[in-house]
C-alpha cells in the first residue's frame, strides 16, 4: 500500500473518528492540519511530529482560509481533506424549530460545502491533484426516529460527494464518504448503559457488535490513499452489515 498522502486537514480531529484518523495518518508518515475545537483535546497529541493543531470552529471560514494560506506559505500544500466535525441533534420532528435547523446545517453540510469549494480551489490554483473522505453516516441512508433533522444533514452530504466527484474529476480531484454505523466514540460508554436499546443495536447489526474508531480510520486512510485512486464519488458502508440486513 503507498502510504504517503502528503498533507492532510482533519476537522474534528479531536475526538473519536477524527482522533484515530488523525494518528494513524501521522503514523504513516503524513503531515496533518488538525482542527479541533475543543482545546482539552490538544493533551491527546503531546509530542507529535508532523502535525500542526488549529484551535476553532469549522464554520469560522476566515479561519478555514488561513490554515490553507499558511500551508501554501509554508510550502505544505494541502492535498487530502477529512471533512469528520459534526453535531449530532436528537429532537422530535414537530418539535424541531428553524434555529435548530441551522445549528445542524451549517455545522455537518454548509461548513463542509465551503470547506470543499476552499479545498478545491487552492488546489487547481497549485495545479495538484487530491482527495476528499466526507464522514457521513447509515443514519442518512434510513429512517431513525427523533434524528431527522441529523439524517437530513448525512444525506445531504452523501448527494454532494458524488456531484463534486463527477465535476471536479476533470482536475484529478477526487472525493468518496465514508457512512459508519454504531461506532465506539465517546458516547459509547453511556448508550451501553441503556441496556435494552444497546441489545437492541446489537439485534440489528448481522456482526453482533459495534464498529471501532480504527476500523473507520483504516478505511479513511485506504481512500485518501493512491492506492484508491480509481475510486470516486462512491458512499461506503461500513456498519457491521446492519443495512444490508
Amino acid at each position: 500500500m503507498n502510504h504517503k498522502i502528503n498533507n492532510i486537514l482533519v476537522t474534528g480531529a479531536g475526538k473519536g473518528i477524527g482522533q484515530a484518523t488523525t494518528n494513524l495518518l501521522i503514523s504513516k508518515g503524513n503531515y496533518v492540519y488538525a482542527l479541533i475545537k475543543d482545546k482539552n483535546d490538544n493533551k491527546k497529541f503531546k509530542g507529535y511530529k508532523n502535525l500542526k493543531i488549529i484551535n476553532g470552529d469549522v464554520n469560522n471560514l476566515n479561519l478555514i482560509k488561513k490554515i490553507f494560506k499558511d500551508s501554501n506559505k509554508n510550502k505544505k500544500i494541502i492535498t487530502g481533506l477529512v471533512n469528520n466535525a459534526g453535531i449530532r441533534q436528537r429532537k422530535g420532528f414537530l418539535k424541531i424549530n428553524k434555529i435548530d435547523l441551522k445549528n445542524v446545517f451549517d455545522t455537518n453540510f454548509f461548513s463542509v460545502f465551503y470547506l470543499m469549494q476552499i479545498f478545491a480551489k487552492n488546489l487547481i490554483e497549485k495545479k495538484a491533484s487530491g482527495a476528499i473522505v466526507n464522514i457521513s453516516s447509515i443514519v442518512g441512508q434510513t429512517g431513525f426516529s427523533e434524528l431527522s433533522s441529523y439524517a437530513s444533514t448525512k444525506g445531504a452530504l452523501i448527494s454532494l460527494t458524488k456531484c463534486f466527484a463527477t465535476e471536479m474529476a476533470k482536475y484529478k480531484i477526487r472525493a468518496n464518504s465514508v457512512s459508519p454505523g454504531f461506532t465506539e466514540t465517546s458516547y459509547f460508554k453511556n448508550f451501553k448503559k441503556k441496556q435494552k436499546l444497546y441489545n437492541w443495536t446489537l439485534s440489528r447489526i448481522p456482526l453482533k457488535r459495534w464498529g471501532r474508531s480504527d476500523e473507520i480510520s483504516n478505511l479513511i486512510f485506504f481512500l485518501l490513499s493512491k492506492d484508491a485512486s480509481y475510486i470516486n464519488g462512491e458512499n461506503i458502508n461500513i456498519d457491521g452489515g446492519w443495512l444490508s440486513s
